[in-house]
């Protein structure tokens, strides 16, 4: 419970208000050109089925339809009520762009509907056993050979980085984020039925987007 408190992957108030503004600021004004690049880099086809678990402001889900026919589908899920306002208001001009409001880590009511699952920069705001449940949660949702996107920090030592870095592990980011950085993602995901990793690297390589397969079973 106590590692439950330390999560900030519920965004309210001022700071939902404005994460856009936030995140451009954070970044030096580089977060626009990085993630229309991440998007470019999920290589996604006209007609995929995508789910986006934490869809926050919408921004990404509307890079993501440029790239989709009217056969192909986005479902964004998000929790706090103001980002999925945004969301909503964001989007609508894309008709195949919808939203629901609900908690990523509880379980989740689709069955092999997706053809990708993309996860941005929240996967390391949860405690590890949270985390193992959205992956069976991922899990389920892809169809047989779908693929697992994490977009989120890369595998690295936080003591052992830069000081922009170690600064921003220490006073900005989520406590949970040193903790996922850390552990061994390519073997996480093996043990839980994912395979064929491939990965794209940002920021000096402290970020990455993951891609990984949905084998046919789990192996755990």
């Amino acid at each position: 419970m106590k590692e439950r408190q330390l999560s900030k992957v519920e965004i309210t108030g001022f700071e939902a208000r404005h994460y856009d503004l936030l995140m451009n600021l954070i970044t030096g004004g580089t977060y626009p050109f990085f993630i229309r690049r991440v998007v470019r880099d999920m290589g996604i086809r006209p007609d995929d089925a995508i789910l986006d678990l934490g869809a926050g402001t919408g921004r990404n889900e509307c890079l993501m339809a440029r790239y989709l026919s009217d056969r192909g589908r986005i479902l964004g899920l998000e929790i706090g009520e103001e980002m999925l306002r945004q969301a909503e208001r964001r989007c609508r001009r894309f008709p195949n762009v919808t939203f629901e409001r609900r908690r990523i880590e509880e379980p989740l009511p689709y069955q092999e509907e997706f053809d990708k699952v993309f996860i941005s920069f929240v996967l390391h705001g949860f405690v590890q056993e949270d985390r193992l449940r959205i992956l069976a949660n991922v899990y389920r949702a892809l169809r047989p050979g779908g693929e697992f996107l994490i977009l989120d920090y890369n595998e690295f030592e936080p003591e052992e980085a830069p000081w922009p870095v170690r600064f921003a592990f220490r006073r900005v980011e989520c406590p949970l984020a040193t903790d996922f950085v850390r552990r061994d993602w390519r073997a996480i995901l093996s043990k839980h039925g994912f395979a064929d990793f491939r990965a794209h690297y940002y920021y000096f390589g402290y970020v990455r987007l993951l891609k990984a397969r949905r084998s046919p079973q789990p192996t755990d």
